[in-house]
């Protein structure tokens, strides 16, 4: 088993988050499985490739995220993250700033952390 520890988890969280905000395409092709399912603030749901494609088109443009209130449940090689993040971009040109709430599945696989399943919310 690929056991995870606390700072692996601190490690992709950043990574993810200087990705989303760079649309880094090579490194979110890394911390993203192939089998991802993610859920949007809007109740889509969202692949690896409808999340890379927005970063290519240049759908998604962040300009900043600050992540907040996290917590983290680690079980074997499987991590649960919940954390807030205040988000500052756009989407296809409009303003798509907001304060959310993120809840992310980690899984191990190679000695690879990868996100497999994603939830996000809007704070109201």
């Amino acid at each position: 088993m690929n056991k995870i520890d606390n700072k692996e988890i601190e490690e992709v969280e950043e990574n993810l988050r200087q990705a989303m905000m760079a649309s880094d395409i090579s490194m979110l092709d890394k911390l993203i499985s192939p089998c991802l399912i993610f859920t949007n603030h809007l109740g889509h749901v969202m692949s690896k490739d409808d999340d890379l494609n927005g970063h290519k088109s240049g759908d998604f443009l962040i300009e900043d995220i600050v992540l907040s209130d996290s917590t983290c449940f680690i079980h074997g090689d499987t991590a649960v993250v919940a954390t807030r993040a205040d988000i500052t971009g756009s989407y296809k040109g409009s303003p798509a700033n907001g304060n959310f709430r993120f809840t992310r599945v980690w899984q191990k696989h190679d000695n690879q952390l990868q996100v497999i399943a994603g939830h996000s919310c809007i704070i109201a």
